[in-house]
């Protein structure tokens, strides 16, 4: 949530702000400000609304000259989005200025506190307390004004500071809110996120928990909450710039839905040696796998959807009891986590404030933690015991699909090797299973080939109220990301069902003309679906079905068909999910939304 930018070199830093910021409007943002130190002092320009407004506000950064400056894209968290409230703040006499993300627990504490010494506040904001709180303790050495705070600030933050005093120094810290530094031969960075700083330099360093840095135009400095010098080695980008961009496609979204049988390749093949799983990072020998008694799949949002899917896939493989939950209630339902049990942690980004509290938790209590994530040196990545990359590249828009679909496919590689490992599946199987894996990539290729028909259909549904997805078993888990897709980006209200449920109240909402997208890839389930399809139609529904190739029994009761190449039953959902994106993508731009950037949303959500 929110992305930070800084800059200290010998270009001027306005437009290298201006340039990382809109490489990390993916993040979310309603307000956007810069702060630029030149020969009239710190400078401070902020504007609600979209990036294009700041831009124009100062010329594309004409209008603020300097070298050395830090910029911000705000998500309202404390006080609605305005000018006043958008980052960066300043102190009082304007000698100290901050952007920060994150949330300060005990604010409204340190505000009060800073009050009662004088100290006036012009915004809603918990950050403008940091402002103070740094101004209060500054004495001239500006590290020690910061740990002095990050011993008193309770919460998450990432922080790019500016000292008046200090012309030639910008500093950064980070807890619980992800940051890194690039250096470069023209000056070095810091940014929330990899993107911003990829047109300048492939070479960064992942700031840790309570590390502080100091940048000058040549040097990086990196300091822990000790004020103790301690060093780090970089780590160099694997992919280009080129990869963030859009490349001839209209929206990052639709590019990342075509780039999914590469994602998806890129994901297995590297994994799969002379007819076995090989997973080297799992850290794992077979008779380690055979102990697991338990294990708990913990995530948020869309990567949540694939532990959904994960539970039936490891229960039904590998015969491993499976709970999923919800990072954001993991912890406070206080799980039994016994011995020899593994805890999954999902997460594009790797950020995920929920989930990266659940690590926590179940590390805490002397759990094994395996991350799989996207984002190369994240937190999730660092502090799980080990950790399983997924390889999608770069993720822009901010509803996920070729992440999701890497995130099935890692657990599709850990559920079969589970099951081998067990026993449960022969040597012959396992080659079965191998060989259904390796034809994902191209199924998922020729699925693509809908994409007309599915456009044209969601011409017909620009205007829907309600839309209803159901599915039994694995096609429940996709109905739930499907049902997304469509809510996220369209803002049409959606809602997924397990389809022996619809009787139990949810049909009542069905009327003439709704909506209903029913899942059937499951064989042993098509008639018990049929049936449910039935149940819908004969209350005036429309009926979208999405199925295997070959049951054409569906067409006596749907409306409108949409055929999927058959696989493995537990592989369905890599190639079911990908008409039900396509819909939710054409529905949103038909209607003429920001696909990319819905209302409201964050790609990485770092407060809880």
């Amino acid at each position: 949530m929110c992305g930070i930018v800084g800059y200290i070199g010998d270009e001027q830093a306005a437009p290298i702000l201006l340039d990382g910021l809109s490489k990390l409007e993916y993040r979310g943002y309603d307000s956007a400000g810069i702060a630029v130190y030149g020969d009239q002092g710190i400078k401070v320009v902020k504007a609600t609304g979209r990036l294009k407004v700041l831009d124009e506000l100062t010329h594309g950064g004409s209008m603020l000259p300097g070298t050395t400056g830090i910029g911000h894209t705000r998500w309202a968290t404390h006080g609605a989005p305005s000018d006043i409230n958008a980052h960066p703040h300043f102190n009082k006499d304007e000698s100290i200025v901050v952007v920060h993300n994150g949330i300060i627990e005990n604010y409204l504490k340190l505000k009060k506190r800073l009050q009662s010494k004088g100290y006036e506040f012009v915004s809603e904001t918990d950050t403008e307390v940091l402002a103070h709180l740094l101004d209060y303790y500054y004495e001239g050495d500006p590290l020690e004004a910061i740990t002095k705070i990050m011993h008193r600030v309770e919460g998450s933050y990432a922080l790019g500071i500016l000292f008046r005093d200090h012309p030639d120094e910008l500093y950064a810290v980070r807890k619980d809110s992800p940051l890194i530094v690039g250096e470069s031969g023209d000056g070095n960075l810091i940014a929330s996120d990899v993107p911003a700083v990829l047109k300048y330099t492939r070479d960064v360093y992942f700031i840790e928990n309570e590390e502080i840095v100091c940048l000058t135009k040549d040097k990086i400095t990196f300091y822990n909450i000790d004020e103790e010098e301690i060093s780090k080695e970089p780590t160099r980008i694997g992919w280009d710039m080129e990869a963030a961009e859009k490349g001839g496609y209209e929206h990052f979204m639709l590019k990342e839905i075509y780039e999914q049988p590469k994602a998806v390749a890129d994901t297995l093949n590297p994994r799969i040696k002379d007819g076995k799983i090989v997973i080297d990072e799992l850290g794992m020998t077979d008779e380690d796998i055979r102990k697991i008694k338990k294990i708990f799949i913990v995530a948020c949002g869309s990567a949540y959807h694939t532990g959904v899917t994960g539970k039936y896939v490891f229960e039904g493989l590998a015969r491993i009891p499976v709970e999923v939950d919800l990072a954001s209630e993991f912890r406070y339902r206080n799980p039994i986590l016994e011995p020899d049990t593994l805890v999954i942690i999902v997460s594009q980004s790797g950020e995920t404030a929920d989930s990266l509290a659940a690590l926590r938790e179940a590390k805490a209590r002397g759990i094994r933690v395996l991350g799989i994530v996207n984002v190369v040196g994240s937190s999730i990545a660092r502090e799980a015991d080990n950790v399983m990359y997924t390889w999608a590249g770069p993720e822009i828009s901010v509803a996920t699909t070729k992440a999701y679909s890497t995130q099935l496919a890692a657990q599709y590689l850990l559920a079969v090797k589970f099951a081998h490992a067990r026993g449960v599946i022969t040597d012959e199987e396992l080659a079965g299973y191998i060989s259904d894996l390796k034809k994902l990539p191209d199924q998922i290729e020729l699925v693509l080939g809908c994409k007309e028909k599915v456009q044209r259909f969601a011409n017909r549904y620009l205007a829907a109220k309600d839309i209803f997805f159901i599915g039994r078993g694995i096609d429940y888990a996709i109905s739930l990301e499907g049902s997304l897709k469509l809510k996220e980006i369209s803002y049409i209200h959606s809602e997924a069902y397990a389809a022996g449920e619809l009787k139990h109240g949810t049909i009542s909402l069905i009327e003439e003309g709704t909506l209903v997208t029913a899942v059937l890839t499951q064989e042993e389930l098509y008639q018990k679906m049929i049936s449910n399809m039935v149940e819908v139609r004969t209350r005036g529904a429309f009926v979208m079905a999405v199925t295997n190739v070959g049951n054409q029994e569906v067409e006596k009761t749907a409306d409108f068909v949409l055929y999927i190449p058959k696989t493995n039953r537990y592989f369905t959902n890599s190639l079911a999910i990908i008409p039900l994106q396509l819909f939710g993508y054409y529905v949103s731009l038909g209607k003429g939304l920001d696909v990319d950037k819905p209302r409201n949303l964050a790609k990485s959500v770092t407060v809880e």
